[in-house]
């Protein structure tokens, strides 16, 4: 017989702080009501996990010998230059995103096209029926990838001791349960002692794992925050359900950069990858020129791309003014709004603003303030800016246009698609030895540059 003890205790939602008794608010992270109640069951039985795990001995640092990382090249480019390059051996990959956005999609998607490497993909939210008509939707057969639908954590281990695979899919963590803890699937616990389990899985035996999470309503990844500090790497499949387009975000790696996105377009048989990202966000089906509208170029990661931003400005309708921002942070329109008010003498305090970033992306880049402040002056005063005029720049608060980073890039994007007048920051291009064909005008101001784009 084993010993058994079993305790209950209150743990933060938010960071798995876990206490003897509720507390209204978390003292290692502040969140309010963030204390659930969690039985905990601490057993001295040796699972199946325990006999993956081998022991190691310190290593004095000088006799460490500095190896390139080993890894995986994954079917998409897109999905290689999230993670740096592939998919390193032995790391823990967490990809989050919204119910139905295309995470289970993508990860079957690279699997069934991996050959020569045997596969393990453990469901435990869909049965192996619907996986299988999910792969023949995509067109793809593996005969080396295998389905385990399960949620136990101990069959799962022994399953991977007998197959012994070379890479390994959870989908979800969230369904994924020990017998040792007896709070229900999904729980604090459960995913902290789950996702640390297959940690030293990965560690051990050299094979990467990649678990797929939840979000919450606030759109952070469902669980305790330790779950981010134990994988390796975090990815976001993010995109609106309404558009045909899915960006994949890094929000850590510790193998390579955390500013690269992928961008993927949602078709019938799966995934496409986007090579083109600015002739994907620019619509060239309008038949005529309409105020309101301005082009800036945005850096996400090493890519440049252009982004149509879209205004509308109205006279408020019902006395309060309204402020409706899509893909665009909202305090910083009400910022760029107050700049101009104050520093360019335009009367926008009585008139209702609707911002919105064409094709559902999120932009955070300051540099697209010039074309936000341009299509909102257009949509004011109903005055079209000409098709061919491109934006880059950041509106500090005393209405200067601030210089940018990586000018040269942004403004051979622009040539390459076509565009014939870019405005920049003054003196941006300072230095820059790169002769450009298209017609550059430095503004220090935006006064000066509603000057030269309106009189």
């Amino acid at each position: 017989m084993c010993a058994v003890k079993s305790k209950t205790a209150y743990v933060c939602s938010n960071c798995g702080y876990d206490s003897p008794k509720w507390l209204g608010r978390c003292p290692s992270c502040g969140e309010w009501n963030s204390m659930v109640e969690e039985k905990i069951t601490v057993s001295k039985s040796k699972s199946a996990r325990g006999r993956l795990v081998r022991s190691s001995a310190p290593v004095r640092l000088s006799e460490i010998e500095i190896v390139d990382e080993q890894r995986i090249h994954m079917p998409s480019e897109e999905l290689n230059r999230v993670l740096g390059g592939g998919l390193v051996a032995g790391s823990l990959t967490l990809i989050g995103g919204e119910p139905g956005i295309g995470k289970s999609t993508l990860l079957l998607q690279n699997i069934l096209s991996i050959r020569n490497r045997r596969i393990l993909y453990v469901s435990g939210e869909e049965s192996a029926s619907q996986l299988k008509l999910r792969a023949d939707r995509l067109g793809k057969v593996s005969d080396d990838t295998y389905i385990l639908c399960e949620t136990n954590l101990d069959s799962i281990f022994s399953q991977i001791e007998s197959i012994a695979p070379q890479l390994v899919v959870i989908d979800s963590i969230q369904t994924i349960s020990s017998p040792e803890i007896e709070s229900a699937p999904g729980s604090v616990s459960q995913v902290r002692e789950c996702a640390a389990s297959l940690l030293r899985y990965a560690k051990e035996s050299n094979v990467p794992v990649i678990l797929v999470g939840h979000i919450n309503k606030d759109g952070a990844i469902a669980g305790p925050k330790v779950l981010e500090h134990i994988v390796d790497t975090v990815l976001q499949f993010e995109g609106d359900r309404q558009y045909l387009y899915r960006i994949l975000r890094v929000i850590k790696n510790r193998f390579g950069s955390t500013s690269e996105i992928g961008i993927y377009e949602m078709v019938q048989r799966g995934l496409r990858e986007v090579k083109n990202p600015s002739e994907m966000l620019l619509s060239d089906n309008r038949e005529e020129e309409m105020s309101g509208i301005a082009i800036g170029v945005t850096i996400e990661g090493a890519r440049p791309f252009m982004v149509e931003v879209q205004a509308l400005v109205s006279t408020a309708a019902y006395g309060t003014p309204q402020r409706a921002v899509t893909g665009f942070d909202q305090r910083r329109l009400n910022m760029l709004l107050a700049v101009l008010e104050k520093r360019a003498r335009f009367k926008l305090g009585q008139k209702d603003v609707f911002l919105n970033m064409a094709g559902g992306l999120k932009v955070v880049d300051p540099a697209i303030d010039l074309a936000v402040v341009a299509a909102v002056m257009s949509s004011n005063f109903d005055l079209t800016i000409p098709r061919h005029t491109a934006f880059i720049g950041e509106v500090g608060l005393s209405g200067e246009i601030r210089t940018v980073t990586r000018i040269e890039q942004r403004v051979a994007e622009a040539e390459k698609l076509g565009f014939e007048t870019i405005y920049i920051p003054s003196g941006n291009l300072k230095g820059v030895k790169d002769k450009f064909g298209i017609k550059i005008i430095e503004v220090p101001k935006v006064t000066d540059m509603f000057r030269s784009l309106f009189e």
